[in-house]
C-alpha cells in the first residue's frame, strides 16, 4: 500500500490514518421485477419481428424488391439484437462469482457493440446490391410490395411503442436502446419501401427501389453510430457522456472540510450503472464517517452514481504519499 511505501522511505514518522471506503451498491437497475418486465417487452417484440421478418423476406423474393429484402435483412438483425438483449438481462441477473466481481454486466455492452457493427455491415451490403440494381433496374411487383411494406410499418410501430414503455423504470438499458434503434430503422425502411412502391406503381420508375434501399442503408449507419460510440466508451471505461467530471470534483470540494480531491475516476459498469473512485483530502477534524456519508449523498443525489469507493486522507498522509513518490 502507499502508506507502507511512505513509512519504508521516510522512516516511522506520523502514522497515516486508515482508509475508509463506501462499497454500497445501487441494485435497482438489476431488480428482478424490472428484469422480468424488460424481458417480457422484448419477448413480445421478438415474436412480432420474427414472424413478419419471414413474411417480408418471402414477399421481397416474390415481388423482386430489394427494398423489401433489405428491410427483411434488417429485421433479421433486429431478431439477433433482441435475442442478445434478453440473454444479456439473464446474464446480468446472475450473482457475481469470485472470478468476475462485477458479474456479467459487460455482456450487455458487448452485445450492443456487436449489434451496431452488424448493422453497419448490413448497410454496406445493401449499398452494394443497390448499386448493381441502379445499373440495370429489374421489374418489381409494386402493388404487392406496397401492401407488404405497409404491414411491416404497422408491426414496427407497435414494437417501438412497446419498447418505449421502458420510461416507467428509468433510462432504457443500452441493449434495449439498440433494439429500439433497430425497430425505428425498420419503420423508416418500411416508409421508404412504400414510397418506392408508389413511384413504381404510378410511374413505372423501377430505379426507385434501389435508390430507396440506399437511403435505408444510410439511415441504418446513422442510427448505429451513437450505439457503437457509447458501447466503445463503456468498454474503454471512459467517463459517461452524461457526467461532467469537473462538476463532480467541484461538488465534492463544496462539502465543508474537504481540501482536495485527486485520483478521481468515473466510469460505467454497464448502461445505467455508474461507478466512482477517488481520494479525498479533508481536515483532521473532518476524518469521520459523517464526512464520507456527506460525499456519498452528494454524488448520489446530484449525479446518480451508485457504486462509490472513497479513500479519506488527511494533509499529512498526502505529504507522506508525495515523499514516497519522490524517493521512488
Amino acid at each position: 500500500m502507499t502508506g507502507s511505501r511512505a513509512e519504508d522511505c521516510v522512516g516511522y514518522g506520523k502514522a497515516s490514518r486508515p482508509q475508509t471506503h463506501d462499497h454500497r451498491h445501487d441494485h435497482h437497475h438489476g431488480s428482478s421485477d424490472g428484469s422480468a418486465q424488460r424481458t417480457r417487452r422484448l419477448g413480445i417484440v421478438l415474436a412480432l419481428t420474427s414472424v413478419y421478418m419471414v413474411a417480408e423476406a418471402i414477399g421481397g423474393w416474390m415481388t423482386n424488391s430489394l427494398a423489401l429484402l433489405s428491410d427483411a435483412g434488417h429485421m433479421l438483425t433486429d431478431v439477433a439484437a433482441i435475442a442478445l438483449a434478453i440473454l444479456a438481462i439473464w446474464f446480468g441477473s446472475r450473482p457475481a462469482p469470485p472470478q468476475k466481481t462485477y458479474g456479467y454486466y459487460r455482456i450487455e455492452i458487448l452485445a450492443a457493440f456487436v449489434n451496431g457493427v452488424t448493422l453497419v455491415v448490413l448497410a454496406l451490403f445493401i449499398v452494394y446490391e443497390a448499386y448493381e440494381r441502379i445499373l440495370t433496374p429489374p421489374v418489381v411487383e409494386s402493388g404487392e410490395m406496397i401492401v407488404i411494406a405497409t404491414g411491416g410499418l404497422v408491426v414496427n410501430l407497435i414494437s417501438a411503442w412497446i419498447l418505449l414503455g421502458r420510461h416507467d423504470h428509468g433510462p432504457r438499458a443500452l441493449n434495449e436502446h439498440g433494439a429500439f434503434l433497430h425497430v425505428v430503422g425498420d419503420a423508416l425502411g418500411s416508409v421508404g419501401a412504400i414510397v418506392a412502391g408508389l413511384f413504381m406503381f404510378l410511374g413505372g420508375w423501377y430505379v426507385a427501389d434501389p435508390i430507396v434501399s440506399i437511403v435505408i442503408a444510410i439511415l441504418i449507419v446513422y442510427s448505429s453510430y451513437e450505439l457503437i460510440r457509447e458501447a466503445v466508451n463503456v468498454l474503454l471505461e471512459g467517463t459517461p457522456s452524461h457526467i461532467n467530471i469537473a462538476a463532480v470534483k467541484e461538488a465534492m470540494l463544496g462539502i465543508g472540510g474537504i481540501r482536495d480531491v485527486h485520483d478521481l475516476h468515473v466510469w460505467s459498469i454497464t448502461s445505467g450503472r455508474d461507478a466512482l473512485s477517488a481520494h479525498v483530502v479533508c481536515d483532521d477534524d473532518g476524518f469521520t464517517k459523517e464526512k464520507l456519508e456527506a460525499v456519498r449523498r452528494a454524488l448520489r443525489s446530484e449525479f446518480g452514481i451508485g457504486h462509490i469507493t472513497i479513500q479519506l486522507e488527511t494533509p499529512d498522509f498526502e505529504e507522506e504519499e508525495h515523499e514516497a513518490a519522490t524517493c521512488q
